[in-house]
């Protein structure tokens, strides 16, 4: 996504990270407008001078061998500062002449304890509150190039941050757009104002304007069927399409069988009463459960979805005229999650039904507007919009449903007793006030039963999970702590008023290493 507008910027060279976007997410909040390219792009650059700043991104490559990912040599002449992070280090340190060892013995992962060296541009006020990095890396830097110091250290990593002073040249081993680096903003904050000097000039609301002007030169004349299905995503992109076309818009709420009990209906009286657009209703879920019907595979599960969603919506396309695109809210995470944005060789971490769940050949072309945006962006844009606090703010939920928290084969009984126990948990978040300190939250169903004792009688039922995560962006995240006194409360609330469930467990792990959905 280009914004021609835009003078000075931040290059970042994505090499295959999970969190290149993270990198520029971090940049975009600081006021700075950033674009992230490829290694292979970085042969076409022709034009430095818009450029103040060049990221390195991490990735799964190694430098170790012969044929690992690089950037064009231009890059170094430019003079222009370089930050890079991970492989990023890596890779700055091999091209300049420096020694890196791949070691399965000082492999580190996770969090790391920092010890400053030196002091540096790059790590001023970074050590002020904490010295915990989150590290994700295999091979290390052993020996650093010529007219390179070193700033700061860890126990298994000598070379945790490196510096060049006089050609404007750092990195960093660690991960400072990961939330797990205590102040990791420090280090962007740095590089940006006090080593790239570059001025603040990027915000996410202004960006509706774009946003609705690029709407109007893609449609044209055409209809548009929007996937509305109530969450802020969808929602956003409703409301940006109705801004840019108006009663050309056509919004389909397919009901799949796998929605939050009482979703459906909600969503569509706001849409219909309050913003007086063009809703339709299909009932589906007799096809969608036929079709999932024995299937354990998340994967299979998500492709499926996705194929019945555009196969519905391609179908409803042929009772109108001059519609031809299908607008859906794709946000960057789904994307970076199912492929690389950038076509650099990161690993896919899951399919999602709306990437890479779906058909290779469609008869709609697609309108993502919010492609390039994470959700707390896209909340910014719905509240410019005047979209309602209910939904703006609603808990993220997937595409999917409730298909991938019924971990294995999806059956009726079971979505009934996931509907009530989800219900059940959702509404104790509200009633607590706990709701709005939570970035995502649900209730799952796990593919194993367990022994229980009710009224003096075995049981041999479902275990229910409870998830509940704080987060920035969805790209990493906590578990929330709850009170004790919470999860009893709701550890028996369930239990007593779903049938079906004899035993309520809490997920404390983080992402990564986990993802916040199961599936």
């Amino acid at each position: 996504m280009q914004f021609q507008s835009v003078q000075e910027k931040i290059i970042i060279i994505d090499f295959g990270s999970q969190v290149t976007k993270l990198i520029a997410r971090r940049i975009r909040d600081l006021g700075v407008y950033s674009e992230i390219i490829s290694p292979t792009d970085t042969l076409k650059l022709k034009n430095y001078d818009k450029i103040k700043g060049i990221i390195f991104s991490g990735g799964p490559a190694t430098v170790t061998g012969n044929n690992f990912p690089s950037v064009s040599k231009e890059i170094f002449k430019s003079k222009i500062p370089i930050l890079g992070i991970c492989y990023g280090l890596q890779l700055i340190a091999k091209l300049f002449g420096g020694k890196i060892k791949s070691s399965k013995k000082k492999r580190e992962f996770g969090r790391a304890i920092l010890l400053k060296k030196k002091t540096s541009l790059l790590t001023n006020n970074f050590h002020k509150f904490s010295n915990k990095v989150w590290m994700s890396h295999e091979d290390a830097v052993v020996k650093i190039p010529k007219n390179f110091n070193i700033v700061a250290s860890t126990k298994d990593s000598k070379f945790t941050i490196i510096e060049n002073i006089k050609d404007k040249i750092y990195g960093v081993q660690f991960h400072p757009e990961i939330t797990h680096t205590d102040n990791g903003i420090q280090i962007f904050k740095n590089f940006l104002f006090k080593i790239c000097r570059i001025k603040k000039k990027w915000n996410v609301a202004l960006q509706k304007i774009r946003l609705i002007k690029e709407i109007k030169e893609t449609v044209k004349n055409n209809r548009v069927i929007c996937a509305l299905s109530g969450g802020v995503d969808s929602s956003v992109v409703a409301l940006l399409i109705n801004k840019a076309i108006n009663k050309k818009l056509i919004c389909i709420m397919v009901d799949t069988g796998l929605m939050r009990k009482d979703e459906f209906k909600y969503t569509y009286k706001i849409f219909k009463k309050k913003y007086k657009l063009n809703v339709k209703l299909i009932n589906a879920s007799k096809i969608f459960l036929t079709k999932l019907k024995n299937i354990s595979n998340p994967e299979k599960k998500r492709k499926i979805i996705g194929n019945l969603f555009i196969k519905i919506f391609e179908k409803e396309s042929k009772k109108y005229k001059n519609l031809k695109f299908l607008a859906q809210g794709t946000l960057y995470p789904d994307i970076i999650e199912s492929r690389s944005a950038s076509g650099s060789k990161s690993s896919k971490i899951k399919s999602h039904h709306n990437v890479g769940g779906l058909p290779k050949k469609m008869n709609l072309k697609l309108v993502e507007p919010l492609k390039e945006f994470f959700k707390d962006e896209v909340r910014v844009l719905g509240s410019s919009l005047g979209l309602i606090n209910s939904i703006n703010f609603k808990h993220p939920f997937p595409g999917p449903g409730l298909g991938i928290r019924i971990i294995g084969n999806i059956t009726p009984e079971k979505i009934k007793i996931l509907q009530q126990a989800d219900y059940i948990y959702i509404n104790e978040l509200i009633n607590n006030n706990l709701y709005d300190k939570i970035w995502q939250a649900y209730a799952a169903i796990l593919p194993i039963k367990t022994v229980g004792v009710m009224g003096d009688s075995r049981t041999y039922e479902n275990i229910c999970l409870l998830r509940a995560v704080t987060s920035e962006d969805g790209m990493s995240a906590d578990y929330f702590n709850f009170p004790k006194k919470f999860l009893d409360q709701i550890s028996n609330k369930i239990i007593n008023n779903v049938k079906g469930i004899n035993r309520v467990v809490y997920d404390i792990t983080s992402k990564p290493p986990s993802t916040i959905e199961l599936e």
